[in-house]
């Protein structure tokens, strides 16, 4: 895949886009149609498992007819997993969204998609532009 053509979508994005018809789908199938390439890590998969199972979840997989390891694995099929980078602690306020900022850098990725406050202060980090949805959205369309 070129340079520049890779994302790393934050957990809150994912579970968005598999539990929901909203933007963060859109995006998800937007990205795959314009070519880019999904990446995560074995870290965020779990992330990702870990927050799927929280019971606020429990009725919206009923209704989908689906569980977690659907969702999970559906997820897999369609990412590239990385071993994430080491990288210094970037976010003092929430060392998890570090394992998404390693991915980034792992991957080579141009954007890191999120809805997490302290990810999107960041703006960007050794130049991954660190986006919300919209916007992520508003650049594949300027494509």
């Amino acid at each position: 895949m070129a340079e520049g053509r890779r994302l790393v979508l934050d957990t809150n994005v994912v579970v968005g886009a598999l539990l929901w018809n909203g933007p963060p789908l859109t995006l998800m199938a937007q990205a795959a149609e314009e070519g880019f390439e999904l990446l995560s890590s074995p870290v965020l998969m779990a992330e990702l498992q870990h927050t799927l199972n929280y019971p606020k979840f429990a009725k919206r997989l009923a209704a989908l007819h689906s569980d977690v390891p659907a969702l999970v694995s559906r997820y897999q099929r369609i990412v590239t997993l990385v071993e994430p980078a080491d990288v210094p602690r970037v976010v003092p306020d929430d060392m998890d969204d570090d394992h998404v900022i390693a991915a980034a850098v792992a991957g080579r990725a141009q954007f890191i998609v999120t809805g997490d406050r302290h990810l999107l202060d960041l703006v960007e980090y050794r130049g991954i532009q660190i986006l919300r949805v919209a916007e992520a959205l508003a650049r594949l369309e300027q494509r």
